[in-house]
């Protein structure tokens, strides 16, 4: 069966992730042991509140001016959380053009939060004056959602949403628990490297994919 669809997430694959400089620009605002909460793939305390949506924006502010002893703004925490984002490559943003061109379906399914996202649906997100919901059909962030990767639920959501069939839909991700639970209903799956260039090797399983 051929692919039609493929499925992409956001950091550590059209995104480079840079866990040390979040973790030191966090600390340049005030919280003390941002190595123990901050996480590369899964956030949890507040950090997972909010990329799960069960808290806003607001009160994710005011949970981390407590831990901070000082208040902060949006700004200083969209700051913070930006030290994430090492660059978007511009071979990613070529290939998901091509992949466009190619008539596949593209669907983002990240584990995101309104801070990453307010620059994400900015024209800064591409270095062309794109924003990430140029490159993609559909958008499925976490916060949004209120469910996390890799929560089975979040993935039954978009089959449905989309209305896609697993075995024709690529799921890219460079989390290997996300990967298992994608293997696991049915999708074909490809691990990348956060920051590696994995895009010859994308389009080689996809050659591959179809010509079974």
């Amino acid at each position: 069966m051929k692919i039609k669809n493929i499925m992409f997430d956001l950091g550590g694959v059209i995104m480079t992730i840079d866990q040390p400089s979040a973790v030191k620009r966090f600390k340049e605002i005030g919280l003390e042991d941002a190595e123990r909460r901050l996480d590369p793939y899964t956030q949890s305390g507040i950090f997972g509140d909010l990329e799960e949506g069960k808290i806003t924006a607001e009160e994710f502010i005011r949970e981390l001016s407590r831990l901070c002893h000082r208040r902060l703004t949006f700004d200083e925490c969209k700051y913070a959380w930006r030290g994430y984002t090492k660059e978007v490559p511009l071979r990613n943003i070529k290939v998901l053009d091509k992949l466009k061109s190619m008539g596949y379906r593209l669907i983002l399914i990240s584990n995101t939060n309104p801070f990453m996202m307010s620059w994400g649906m900015s024209d800064g997100f591409s270095g062309d004056g794109r924003n990430i919901a140029d490159f993609f059909d559909s958008l499925y962030m976490s916060f949004k959602m209120k469910m996390m990767k890799p929560n089975r639920k979040m993935f039954e959501e978009i089959i449905s949403k989309e209305s896609i069939l697993p075995e024709e839909t690529l799921f890219v991700d460079d989390g290997p628990a996300n990967i298992e639970m994608g293997k696991n209903l049915g999708f074909k799956t490809f691990c990348p490297q956060n920051g590696e260039d994995w895009t010859k090797e994308l389009l080689d399983a996809l050659e591959a994919l179809n010509a079974r």
